[in-house]
């Protein structure tokens, strides 16, 4: 199970399973629906003063994660992408680049060396990405494939299946197992949430994610609708919100799939500051799974700067 002595008495006793475990997911407060959207909706009405743009459209591009996770995908792609990631606009190097690159377990190494030395780092789905059903053994096998290729940080899935079955304790014990295997590396949770059906099951599967040692609570894999939404995203910053008041631990939120344009972005970043902090508005604490949304990012940077919109064709592309 996961690691506990250093969490709160009830959280340690949680974090080992069982009776414990399950009374503690029994006693969290239940999702209030109708305030939960009625509160992500206000949120996303407000508006960036032009002053705070610029400053939100950095920290925006400075938490992308460059996500391509294709069949298709081979290693000069990795390359071409681990360029942009360095240096996303020439035409404005004071750009930040991207937080990291994320792919799939055997195109790690070829962006381990593209990055080196870059500031970047390269994040691997594992665990049988993105239906998380295979056995315990294959998916931490696939976690080692990753650590050995140089991977900074390990995008795990849980088993939807598993946790819809209230299989909690089966849930835990693997997220645990994959935490021993990612040693220092970060690791980041898939929860899928669009296959959990209710915000109380988000709230579940969350907590069940941090007892297990996750560094990230992630949205979902991009792979089905619906992928991330404000709503979903409130529970999941609230969680670590949370968490955070209970041991002094920061843990983070990454929101992926469907995220496209700057001023999603901006709401989401919105949020963020809300409901988690201003603490949190940092790559080290908030990423977007995204690959388009950088195109739009640099532009409506590069009309910040330069007072008018381009095109995407302006936008260098992988």
């Amino acid at each position: 199970m996961a690691q506990s002595s250093a969490l709160p008495d009830e959280l340690a006793a949680a974090a080992r399973g069982g009776a414990a475990l399950s009374g503690f997911l029994r006693g969290l407060p239940r999702v209030d629906r109708a305030g939960l959207e009625r509160h992500a909706t206000a949120l996303a009405g407000r508006s960036v003063k032009r002053t705070a743009k610029q400053q939100a459209l950095d920290v925006a591009i400075g938490a992308v994660d460059l996500t391509t996770l294709e069949g298709a995908d081979t290693a000069d792609r990795i390359r071409s992408l681990c360029t942009r990631a360095r240096n996303p606009d020439p035409h404005q190097p004071d750009a930040p680049q991207v937080a990291a690159i994320c792919a799939y377990p055997d195109l790690v190494r070829p962006a381990v060396d593209a990055l080196a030395g870059s500031g970047v780092r390269v994040a691997s789905v594992a665990t049988a990405f993105p239906s998380g059903r295979s056995s315990t053994e294959v998916k931490l096998a696939e976690v080692r494939l990753a650590v050995q290729a140089g991977a900074d940080e390990i995008d795990m899935v849980i088993d939807r299946a598993a946790f819809l079955a209230g299989e909690h304790d089966r849930v835990l014990a693997e997220i645990a197992a994959v935490r021993a295997e990612c040693g220092s590396r970060h690791l980041k949770v898939i929860l899928e949430t669009g296959e959990l059906a209710t915000y109380d099951n988000v709230r579940r599967a969350s907590w069940l994610a941090l007892l297990g040692g996750a560094d990230f609570l992630k949205t979902s894999t991009g792979k089905i609708s619906p992928a991330a939404t404000l709503p979903v995203t409130h529970v999941l910053l609230q969680a670590v919100r949370d968490w955070r008041a209970a041991t002094g631990q920061l843990r983070g939120v990454k929101t992926a799939g469907g995220i496209r344009s700057t001023k999603d972005a901006l709401r989401y970043l919105v949020a963020v500051r809300d409901v988690a902090g201003a603490a949190w508005l940092t790559p080290e604490l908030f990423r977007f799974g995204a690959s388009s949304l950088l195109d739009d990012l640099l532009l409506q940077r590069r009309a910040q700067s330069e007072g008018h919109y381009g095109t995407a064709r302006e936008i260098p592309v992988d």
